[in-house]
């Protein structure tokens, strides 16, 4: 039923709304999307799609195969919401070897320090501007998430 939750969440923000209108995905297009987007990933570990965007926020889907780097946005939020697989997420610590990737975006290796959580299929993780993030995936694993990414400015 968690899974069935966050992807009723999801389903609210995504595919064709119109202003006042409602975007709606169910949970078996957002995997088999995701399953797409995974056959194009083989060669370099990640693959995304934007869905729609609005006024101060958009969103997308994406798969992942690899660890992705670290990262922070000054600016914006992240909502994810893992559709499909599992992985371990770091939030907090230090981004080792940070550089601006562009403006308002700082990235790096990896996180020292942070705390490490194992996600799967249902759960929602929100990640506040200013706040080093990382997915980490187990070889011959893979991650499929919807993504809200918010702009506070």
């Amino acid at each position: 039923m968690r899974a069935a939750a966050a992807l009723a969440l999801a389903c609210l923000m995504l595919q064709g709304a119109t202003p006042g209108g409602v975007a709606f995905y169910s949970g078996e297009e957002l995997r088999a999307e995701g399953r797409k987007l995974g056959a194009s990933s083989k060669h370099q570990g990640y693959s995304g799609k934007d869905l729609e965007r609005y006024g101060n926020h958009y969103t997308m889907l994406a798969h992942r195969e690899s660890n992705g780097s670290a990262e922070m946005h000054l600016h914006d939020s992240d909502l994810f919401v893992v559709v499909e697989g599992e992985a371990t997420i770091i939030t907090g610590g230090t981004i080792r070897n940070a550089k601006v990737e562009k403006p308002g975006e700082i990235r790096g290796a990896s996180i020292t320090g942070g705390e490490r959580r194992k996600v799967v299929a249902g759960d929602v993780i929100h990640i506040a501007p200013n706040t080093p993030h990382q997915m980490l995936i187990e070889p011959g694993k893979a991650l499929t998430y919807f993504v809200m990414k918010v702009t506070s400015d």
